[in-house]
């Protein structure tokens, strides 16, 4: 793509191989960990590659195309209850669905590659910068259709689950509910039994459904949380409900008449436009059958089964929107001349030279490099954590990655999608002018990009589930193990030359630990919105701690490498990623920590915020 005044890199999208190979097998070594794993047994580095290779030309030549036009065509609503996603959806489907991608992790039988999280996340990455609000289709469809294939009816979960798989049929996660928004056990829908086994009718109304309806799929089946009659008030009285578009037969699948679940409307969003954001109305135009999934009233520990999963994705795509910015941006500046080096300030037949020469610019592109690279590494890092913690066959490894899951997939979600957003801002910056304009595509990732910190539970709620439950897990134990590993890593490091750095990290990793034990005795003594009035502080500082643990790792190995072979421009960025993080990124980490300390409450007091 060429833009009107002639820039073509900086407005097509591009994926760092290099450093995801890096990550993976160097740093991670993905395939030798994944090698023990009787499902992954038979994958290896060329089939990992491979597939990577071939997705990224999925990413570049079937979903970057239709990214901006996408956007800006938005999707269409009928009036009747049927939505038309824009021009070139449906072919970049097809393509899709023809090459497995729509979910590469099902298992063979399903109509998938049984690929492991990991490569899912690789590919997240890849296809959501490319296409973020496409690919919200096809990550529902995945999503839903594990729930179905664990917990629904075994006389249908496994060839709707396929049927979904495959990019056949579509899913939706029917939550939130007008007045309740995050509160979900506030939700007021209701399911009243048929008769029939497992059958209930279903009324209410859901907003903020993406992909409520859309013209990709020829049925969509929707996962919708309602009460049965005489459940309690809050959360343990909901219940987890499969309601279908079109009513199917279960031994067959032959679809039947239109089921009584309609979108009522769209929504008009700041981004993502390319994907349907819906108002559901279910009994409103006739009857809507739904079919218990589990049992009742165990509606949320089915969803919460599925939590760590889909906020590791989420904070992917905020990986995926800091990647595509930091590209975006790197190749404009090296494109886009304007202004003289300041050492020929005074030079009136000085040249001008591309921006990428002047230092601010560079400060801003290694913020984002420094950023988009050590995210990258934690988030891989999680996938295969999560890969181990469900596939590893010895038990005390398996709970080992679970906990480290538990305990940090919070800090995932909101870092990435907080920081993704950041990185993607900064490239605004860095394009100037151009960047505000919709000529470039720079302004289109931050208006998609800012909805990640607010679904999958806002980044104030993970801060919540993080202080207020994983660090209580066995009385702190999860944390502990965290704080003893990191030190352990950090001691190793130090003594392979990274001294200085090491001290740093410590030091970090050590004002984490005293902010964890300033707010748990300020929630002791009583005071619960005092001590969580700093769960994000605290998240974020942990967040920081743990990706310059990252970064610290990654030199730790380009040096092992470099020292094996010999130093490449790409290893020796790893050293100064490390030098930069520590001097301009980590910083934030330890002043977080001090504010924490400071036990500052001015905020709650009762005379603020009052008035209308």
């Amino acid at each position: 793509m060429r833009s009107k005044h002639g820039f073509v890199s900086s407005t097509t999208f591009t994926f760092d191989l290099e450093d995801c190979h890096f990550t993976l097998f160097s740093q991670l070594k993905m395939d030798e960990m994944l090698g023990k794993v009787p499902d992954y047994a038979d994958l290896d580095k060329d089939v990992y590659k491979a597939t990577i290779e071939e997705g990224y030309k999925v990413a570049t030549d079937v979903l970057h195309p239709i990214n901006g036009p996408g956007d800006r065509e938005g999707c269409h609503f009928d009036g009747e209850g049927g939505v038309t996603t824009p021009k070139g959806y449906k072919e970049a489907w097809e393509a899709m669905k023809e090459g497995g991608w729509v979910a590469p992790r099902a298992a063979p039988e399903l109509g998938g590659a049984g690929m492991p999280s990991t490569m899912g996340v690789v590919l997240q990455e890849m296809f959501s910068g490319a296409a973020f609000a496409f690919m919200m289709y096809a990550g529902l469809a995945a999503a839903a259709a594990r729930v179905i294939n664990e917990f629904g009816d075994e006389t249908y979960r496994s060839k709707v689950a396929e049927k979904m798989f495959v990019g056949e049929w579509g899913g939706t996660m029917c939550l939130t509910e007008s007045g309740a928004g995050s509160s979900v056990g506030d939700n007021r829908a209701k399911a009243t039994p048929t008769g029939n086994p497992g059958e209930y009718t279903i009324e209410g109304e859901k907003i903020f459904i993406s992909g409520g309806d859309h013209d990709l799929v020829s049925n969509i089946m929707h996962l919708v949380l309602a009460r049965t009659p005489d459940s309690p008030n809050g959360t343990k009285g909901l219940s987890l409900f499969l309601v279908p578009k079109y009513r199917f037969d279960f031994e067959s699948l032959a679809q039947g008449e239109r089921n009584g679940a309609y979108v009522l409307g769209i929504e008009h969003k700041m981004g993502i436009n390319g994907s349907a954001t819906c108002t559901v109305g279910f009994g409103q135009k006739g009857e809507c059958v739904g079919y218990l999934i589990g049992k009742e009233r165990e509606g949320m520990s089915l969803m919460f089964h599925m939590m760590n999963e889909a906020r590791i994705g989420v904070g992917v795509q905020g990986l995926a929107a800091a990647s595509s910015a930091f590209q975006y941006s790197r190749y404009y500046a090296q494109e886009r001349v304007q202004g003289v080096p300041l050492k020929d300030i005074r030079n009136p037949d000085a040249k001008s030279v591309p921006i990428v020469q002047h230092a601010d610019v560079r400060r801003m592109l290694m913020t984002q490099k420094v950023l988009t690279e050590t995210m990258r590494a934690m988030t891989y890092r999680m996938a295969l954590w999560y890969d181990l913690s469900e596939g590893t066959e010895d038990e005390a490894e398996r709970q080992k990655y679970h906990g480290r899951v538990d305990l940090l997939v919070p800090v995932v979600k909101s870092m990435c999608t907080d920081l993704g957003f950041d990185v993607a801002v900064t490239g605004v910056q860095i394009y100037g002018g151009y960047g505000y304009t919709g000529e470039f595509p720079i302004e289109q990732v931050v208006r998609d990009a800012k909805i990640q910190s607010i679904y999958e539970g806002t980044n104030g709620i993970q801060a919540l589930d993080l202080m207020g439950r994983k660090m209580r897990i066995g009385g702190g134990k999860l944390f502990m193990d965290w704080m003893q590993d990191m030190q352990a890593f950090i001691g190793r490091a130090k003594e392979n030359g990274f001294e200085a750095q090491g001290k740093a990290l410590e030091k970090a990793v050590n004002a984490v630990g005293a902010s964890a034990m300033h707010i748990g005795g300020v929630g002791q003594s009583g005071k619960i919105d005092a001590a969580m009035l700093y769960a994000v502080p605290f998240m974020q500082a942990l967040g920081y701690t743990q990706m310059g643990i990252e970064a610290l790792d990654q030199a730790l190995v380009a040096k092992e490498l470099a020292a094996a072979d010999k130093e490449t421009p790409y290893l020796k960025g790893k050293a100064l990623n490390l030098d930069f993080y520590i001097a301009h990124i980590l910083p934030r980490a330890v002043s977080l920590a001090k504010t924490i300390q400071s036990g500052d409450e001015s905020c709650l007091d009762e005379s603020l915020f009052a008035g209308a």
